[in-house]
């Protein structure tokens, strides 16, 4: 399993940032009408549940992307904040348990990669939202902090998931 460093993690709190700022609606919208404008982070917060399910322990092309996509997001983050405010580089973010998917979850994160694959290419509208939250997610599902910990039990609902529609099939 392939740890994000701190670089990394900064990244992907910056696209969380990034993604919340251009969604907000103002405070008066929103308490208007909240169904509508919480539905509009949904895409987001979907991609992100993918992002995270794909660095807990999966393999193949798919883990490989995705721990690709950590080691170059954390050293390009590292970078970052070496030369951008002078801090130390490499440190490690990553939590050090984690629930890894069994056969049967992995079975359906394969499902959900062709599902983010053709939403993001389909949807002119919330293509970003999704590339954003998986990236978002991949970054962030194995840190140390409250996105990490979301991750468990999303692996455990997945994992439950899998089981109970492979094994009734």
């Amino acid at each position: 399993m392939k740890f994000v460093t701190i670089g990394g993690v900064t990244v992907g709190l910056m696209i969380l940032a990034w993604f919340i700022t251009t969604w907000w609606p103002g405070l008066k919208p929103l308490r208007k009408d909240p169904v509508r404008h919480a539905a509009a982070l949904l895409p987001f917060l979907l991609s992100w549940s993918y992002g995270a399910l794909t660095v807990l322990g999966i393999g193949g092309l798919i883990g490989w992307a995705a721990h690709t996509t950590v080691w170059i997001t954390s050293w390009l983050g590292d970078v970052a904040l070496v030369w951008g405010v002078g801090t130390d580089a490499g440190q490690r973010a990553g939590g050090a348990v984690y629930l890894p998917l069994t056969q049967t979850g992995g079975a359906l994160v394969l499902i959900l990669t062709v599902i983010v694959i053709v939403s993001a290419k389909k949807s002119s509208r919330h293509g970003p939202a999704i590339t954003a939250g998986a990236w978002c997610g991949i970054l962030l599902g194995t840190s140390a902090g409250i996105a990490g910990f979301a991750a468990v039990p999303l692996a455990t609902a997945v994992n439950w998931l899998g089981g109970a529609i492979y094994g009734s099939v």
